[in-house]
């Protein structure tokens, strides 16, 4: 069978989930070696799998009636804190992403946050269906040589360290990892990122300043390769995820699957999303506390880890696959056999899956 993915993240900024989820799956699939993989303008499928919701994704779609499938990893919500003016810009926003996903013949909600927003929209329950992202997690396993590759690459010291990853906007919380690192001055914070919606940011000129006044344990590398992000969560001793708004976030799994504790914001979408404990801290004294435990305590230390290694069992690649492939199959399978009607395709499609 051959599978046509698509994410426009190709041809932009890769310094995104959206992108490392869509090369995570193509990964995955060239893995397990059973079917081929088609990316963007490479050719034709049998089934179509996009990531991305742009023009690129409605004209290449075009071609797969009743056979499209879109990975949901941006709502309306996201855009919150993301881009200014958020409030003249959501109805707009509700109204396109309900075009996107109408287009769709599954949408695959990455969190249970994911699959609310849709039913909000008004997108039929009978056409989501809940699947997380797969985490690789050969390609995240911590080594020694990775942590001091990583610490070359950023030229630090055997001093702790302290990561971050995001973009550099408001929701994501970097304003508050500044803060948490005035707090503890004797430890290296760093926070990988960059900015995918350019000078079109939400509070980009304060941020910025926040930036230029950060003190100096805090640098900011800016956006990295994602080959090199292996080495660069091996050169942290945790991992401090401030962000005031996600889905089914990859970079805190990828930290916890290289062997960091991760600190969380406490969010209720994390409640619905994950099904073991995390370590979580409500606000900037709250994260502080939780670091100074990991980082004064072997067994604190150990704990955190311990906690991040139960944290990202539900991300297993091979459960995942299987699910996706149930989806490949049936919907290549309308192609071949045409048996469906377009009135009760949907309603039969979700009870043939058999993993909800």
């Amino acid at each position: 069978m051959k599978i046509h993915l698509i994410s426009e993240t190709e041809f932009g900024v890769k310094g995104m989930g959206i992108h490392t989820a869509f090369k995570d799956l193509v990964d995955l699939i060239v893995e397990k070696n059973q079917h081929e993989v088609i990316i963007n303008n490479n050719g034709h499928g049998d089934v179509f799998h996009a990531h991305t919701y742009g023009l690129y994704y409605f004209f290449k779609g075009l071609r797969y009636g009743g056979r499209k499938i879109h990975t949901v990893h941006t709502i309306p919500e996201t855009l919150n804190g993301s881009v200014p003016y958020f409030k003249f810009i959501e109805p707009f926003a509700k109204m396109y992403f309900k075009w996107v996903f109408d287009f769709a013949d599954i949408c695959v909600a990455i969190s249970p946050e994911v699959e609310a927003s849709l039913i909000k929209l008004g997108i039929k329950k009978s056409k989501i269906v809940s699947i997380n992202n797969p985490i690789l997690l050969d390609k995240w396993a911590f080594s020694s040589s990775n942590r001091k590759l990583g610490r070359a690459i950023l030229n630090i010291g055997a001093n702790e360290k302290v990561l971050g990853v995001g973009q550099m906007q408001k929701r994501k919380g970097i304003e508050d990892f500044i803060d948490i690192a005035k707090l503890m001055p004797e430890v290296k914070f760093v926070w990988i990122g960059g900015r995918p919606f350019g000078a079109f940011t939400e509070g980009i000129n304060r941020i910025n300043q926040r930036i230029l006044s950060a003190p100096s344990n805090v640098i900011f590398p800016g956006l990295m390769d994602l080959d090199i992000m292996p080495q660069i969560y091996a050169s942290a001793d945790a991992f401090a995820f401030p962000s005031y708004q996600e889905n089914c976030p990859l970079a805190p799994i990828e930290a916890a699957a290289s062997g960091l504790p991760v600190i969380f914001r406490n969010l209720p979408e994390y409640k619905k999303l994950y099904q073991n404990d995390y370590l979580n801290a409500s606000d900037t004294i709250g994260f502080k506390t939780i670091l100074e435990k990991l980082l004064g305590s072997k067994t604190e230390m150990e704990t955190g880890k311990s906690i991040s290694k139960s944290l990202i069992s539900q991300f297993d690649k091979d459960q995942i696959y299987i699910k996706l492939t149930k989806i490949y199959y049936l919907l290549a399978q309308k192609k071949a056999k045409n048996r469906w009607s377009r009135k009760n395709r949907l309603k039969n499609f979700k009870s043939a899956l058999h993993f909800e």
